[in-house]
């Protein structure tokens, strides 16, 4: 599934959309990837002269990859984060590298969803961890405040 899919089923747009592709595997993960052009909002001041992508921005890669496991369900839904565990960052990632996550589903529920993902570059760990998101009706989301 390329950006054009990706974008009929995640709501997030321009400088926020950090899937360029996703793509299931037999064993049920998905394995979604992202290649970082060096002109993307977040590396103008993280660091001058030695750019390096910033371990939230790899958090929001990750769980974009890991909404695209239940695409079936996102769909039309406000992708809510509900929380991050043992999230540990490896190396860094900088402009030219196309970082991999590797999602896996562990649980839901009720409106929450539980997975894991693994991010890796160049075949080194960048990111692994635990994330958990809240799927809403979209309306119910523009609510709160």
């Amino acid at each position: 599934m390329l950006r054009e899919e990706i974008m009929e089923i995640l709501p997030h747009r321009d400088a926020m959309l950090l899937v360029d592709e996703i793509n299931e595997n037999d064993d049920g993960t998905v394995t979604g990837k992202y290649t970082v052009r060096g002109d993307e909002f977040f590396l103008k001041g993280h660091f001058p002269d030695n750019p390096i992508v910033p371990g939230v921005i790899l958090c929001e890669m990750a769980a974009q990859c890991s909404c695209l496991l239940m695409a079936d369900k996102v769909k039309g839904k406000a992708t809510l984060y509900a929380g991050m565990n043992n999230v540990k960052f490896k190396n860094p990632v900088r402009p030219g590298d196309t970082v991999a996550f590797t999602c896996t589903f562990v649980r839901s529920i009720g409106p929450f969803y539980f997975m894991k993902a693994v991010g890796e570059t160049g075949g080194k760990a960048v990111l692994s961890g635990e994330f958990s998101f809240a799927l809403i009706d979209p309306e119910k989301a523009k609510e709160q405040k």
